[in-house]
């Protein structure tokens, strides 16, 4: 059974993101300045648009992510047990 877990916690998001080989980024040409931008998590090697993100600072993603008042929603495994990369931003309750 997969079961979705939300957090803001700092360290409960880098800890997922770098056990699934994962990196902060943005999506180019989607911000203003320095580390603003569309939020993403990528995953290098794993998808055709490797070139659309560009990785940014744990501080600077956290940065973005805090002012924003977002939260990770998250998966661990998927339903037949393997390892998920599921996550995605959900406004902070």
């Amino acid at each position: 059974m997969s079961t979705s877990k939300q957090t803001h916690n700092h360290d409960e998001i880098k800890r997922w993101v770098e056990s699934h080989d994962g990196v902060p980024a943005i999506i180019k040409g989607t911000g203003n300045g320095k580390g603003d931008g569309v939020l993403r998590i990528h995953f290098p090697g794993h998808s055709d648009d490797d070139d659309k993100f560009s990785k940014v600072s744990w501080a600077d993603f956290f940065e973005e992510f805090d002012k924003n008042k977002l939260d990770f929603l998250y998966q661990e495994k998927k339903q037949d047990g393997e390892p998920s990369t599921f996550h995605k931003f959900v406004e902070r309750k």
